[in-house]
């Protein structure tokens, strides 16, 4: 897909921007792309993959309903709708019991099935108001993006570091519950 955009001839930020709009790669993957492929500077990579994945947010909290129910004209479209509302009811709990401060949590996060995407499914199905949910969505991208960025740079030292960071936070989050 990277080889297709590249040959489109589109320039390297935009296609930056779209990775990180996307659904699943958002910024855990526009991050990699911008600063090991295209070897841009970190600080604009971060800037452009946190406006990229900032993109389709309100459009979700404004309009998911009417986007399902669109969807789920299709056969096909129907189960990838419900496929989604089963994992982000599953995942939704610690936004539900803990609701900014989950939602950023379960956004910040950099695993699959845990961005800004469904976060924004999540706190639509959860009725969460537009401007909390907009700003929880927005502190975590940029809390992911950090993690990311430090990934990128620092390789396998920065992933020793992410792990134990990130098995603390899930240790502590355990021990409270």
């Amino acid at each position: 897909m990277i080889e297709t955009l590249i040959a489109s001839g589109l320039a390297k930020e935009l296609i930056v921007v779209i990775i990180a709009a996307l659904p699943i790669l958002e910024l855990r993957g526009a991050l990699p792309v911008a600063i090991n492929l295209f070897h841009m500077p970190w600080y604009w990579a971060f800037c452009l993959a946190v406006i990229g994945n900032l993109l389709p947010v309100p459009i979700l909290l404004l309009f998911f309903d009417s986007l399902a129910k669109a969807i789920s004209k299709v056969d096909i479209g129907k189960r990838l709708v419900n496929w989604i509302l089963q994992r982000t009811r599953r995942h939704g709990e610690v936004i539900e019991r803990y609701e900014r401060i989950g939602l950023i949590l379960f956004v910040a996060i950099p695993l699959p099935v845990t961005g800004a995407w469904t976060g924004s499914i999540a706190a639509f199905l959860l009725g969460l108001k537009f401007n909390y949910a907009f700003l929880s969505i927005l502190c975590g991208v940029i809390i992911a993006g950090a993690i990311v960025t430090c990934l990128c740079l620092l390789g396998w030292v920065g992933a020793v570091i992410a792990g134990i960071g990130l098995s603390a936070l899930a240790i502590l989050g355990w021990w409270r519950i």
